[in-house]
């Protein structure tokens, strides 16, 4: 029979009832002769409660050693997830063993708290397999060529999940969840969201990366790397649903290629609150301004987004990025004591009152007239764009954060990604 990953989030591991019924899950598709790897993730609010803890401790000045210890710490959650489901299998009669990540191990670089997996050595798991057991991993974590524990950032367990499948050559890994599958955007916000059957890996990315929660984008680009089938479903249907009946249920994350691919212009509407806004201004034109910008901001270890560099006037340009909105005060930080000095520039300023709104599909490459229509209904409502980015398959604006749910009510509609008739 085929081999499967299960992965399974914080919520659904959320109370010793739910590990249960995610045991009675995991039960049925090993006695239908599947072989089962589980990564679960920590019990829902154990990650906060354990680095709020922290918090109270640690020191002003967050280094290396800091970041280390946090590793240390927040790894704890997934290793009790790992060994309440593995007594929870063994209580169904499945013969069960859990690892945390450096057992198996699933070995990462030295970047704690955002940490990459480079290897994972399957023989350890291979060999629980073909013994007859489930094998449970812990997500999120992993371990460093030093022996020191890791991490992978938030939703982390994610791409464990996928990198393990990706290792042991999985038939498909199972991401269950508290959504029955990707949506055309967040129902909270537009009731009238539909939900995908099927989904490409590169819209998927798009909308990973544009903010969309259901899954991790380093997930998915270890799943498009690696070719591994993605399913998201819901951890909350019933547990002994027929196993056909599970397998095809939620949003297969498949190939662009796949004939069986819905193909709307516009697939979905991705929307991301974490922004916040740079400008260095007075910037003197000339080469290798962007470089001392943004090289100090990356040797921060501090992701950019969107960036703009305005026409130059007397030899001074304005230049900006967009960054998480966790990362806003360091950066100004940065730029106000190292940067802007060095640069000659006037000054910098930031903005942590905006909003990324997205609109991505397949479709679009074969299709003109879409951003255009995307910048008509904003106007039409009266929404001002700061900022402006795009690709073949996505169109992105900055615009003020009051105006997000309107601007994603309003493209939704203007796109008609209600109907199913534009079903991607």
């Amino acid at each position: 029979m085929a081999l499967i990953v299960h992965k399974y989030g914080g919520t659904s591991m959320g109370s010793t009832e739910r590990i249960r019924n995610v045991a009675r899950r995991v039960a049925k598709w090993a006695r239908a002769g599947h072989r089962m790897v589980v990564v679960p993730s920590a019990m829902s609010g154990e990650t906060n409660r354990l680095l709020g803890l922290a918090k109270e401790l640690q020191p002003a000045k967050v280094d290396a050693r800091v970041l280390r210890e946090l590793d240390t710490i927040a790894s704890t959650g997934e290793q009790v997830s790992v060994g309440l489901l593995a007594l929870a299998l063994q209580a169904e009669g499945v013969d069960a063993i859990s690892y945390t990540g450096w057992q198996v191990p699933v070995r990462t670089d030295s970047a704690y708290t955002k940490a990459r997996i480079t290897s994972i050595d399957d023989a350890r798991v291979r060999a629980d397999l073909d013994a007859g057991r489930v094998v449970i991993i812990t997500g999120f974590q992993g371990v460093d060529d030093a022996g020191h524990l890791t991490t992978l950032g938030r939703g982390g367990s994610d791409t464990s999940a996928v990198a393990v499948a990706a290792a042991l050559k999985a038939d498909e890994c199972l991401i269950y969840t508290d959504v029955d599958g990707v949506y055309t955007t967040d129902p909270r916000i537009v009731p009238e969201a539909r939900r995908l059957h099927t989904v490409s890996f590169e819209e998927m990315l798009e909308m990973a990366s544009l903010g969309s929660k259901v899954l991790q984008i380093r997930s998915v680009e270890f799943a498009g790397k690696y070719r591994v089938p993605l399913r998201v479903l819901s951890s909350f249907t019933d547990w002994d649903i027929p196993i056909d009946e599970e397998a095809r249920s939620g949003t297969l994350i498949t190939f662009e290629e796949d004939e069986k691919m819905e193909q709307a212009v516009v697939s979905g509407i991705a929307f991301n609150r974490d922004e916040a806004k740079v400008t260095v201004l007075g910037v003197p034109d000339k080469p290798g301004i962007a470089y001392q910008i943004l090289g100090a901001v990356a040797d921060a270890n501090i992701d950019v987004d969107m960036i703009i560099q305005n026409v130059s006037h007397d030899g001074k340009t304005d230049f900006s990025f967009t960054v998480h909105r966790n990362d806003h005060a360091r950066v100004m930080d940065l730029l106000k004591n190292k940067v802007v000095p060095a640069l000659g520039a006037r000054e910098v300023i930031g903005d942590s009152r905006i909003c990324k709104v997205s609109i991505v599909g397949i479709g679009m490459k074969s299709h003109v007239g879409v951003a255009a229509k995307m910048f008509r209904t904003l106007s039409e409502e009266g929404i001002n764009i700061q900022m402006i980015s795009t690709s073949e398959i996505k169109t992105s604006v900055v615009i003020d954060e009051k105006y997000m749910e309107l601007a994603v009510r309003a493209l939704h509609r203007a796109f008609e990604l209600d109907q199913e008739a534009a079903a991607a």
